[in-house]
């Protein structure tokens, strides 16, 4: 599985934006599809290859409105991100949309991750981004 490059686009700035998704896969096809479809949607985006690089980020000052979370990456899969994340006080309240293609139930994600949301890949472009405008708002074009 290749690895997925560290890109980023207007999102990525200490202040809060809340037009910024930042996706964090492993899966650099679904990455760069998720970024085209989010930016033509008109919203900013920030990716991250892995739980680590996304971490990075955020302490680096990217603040998000919601993140896109796959679970199974290298060197730092979703379930250790989110762990991380909620330790963190600056980090905690950033909303979670976990997309995964483990077979998981939204219970057993919430019993893990806490009050999350649950996108299944193959993923539905209709009901992601019903999801993203409910954290980000409609974008601005």
């Amino acid at each position: 599985m290749e690895r997925a490059e560290q890109t980023t686009s207007p999102g990525d700035a200490a202040d809060p934006d809340p037009q910024t998704v930042l996706i964090v896969d492993d899966e650099v096809a679904i990455l760069e599809s998720l970024a085209e479809c989010l930016g033509d949607e008109g919203y900013g985006v920030a990716t991250a290859g892995d739980g680590q690089d996304a971490l990075d980020k955020l302490r680096r000052g990217l603040r998000p409105r919601v993140i896109l979370l796959d679970l199974m990456m290298p060197r730092m899969t979703g379930w250790d991100f989110r762990k991380e994340q909620l330790n963190d006080p600056d980090l905690k309240d950033i909303p979670v949309i976990v997309i995964t293609a483990a077979n998981v139930s939204l219970a057993s994600v919430r019993a893990h991750f806490g009050e999350v949301d649950l996108m299944p890949k193959p993923l539905s472009l209709e009901g992601l981004l019903a999801l993203v405008r409910r954290h980000c708002g409609e974008p601005l074009h």
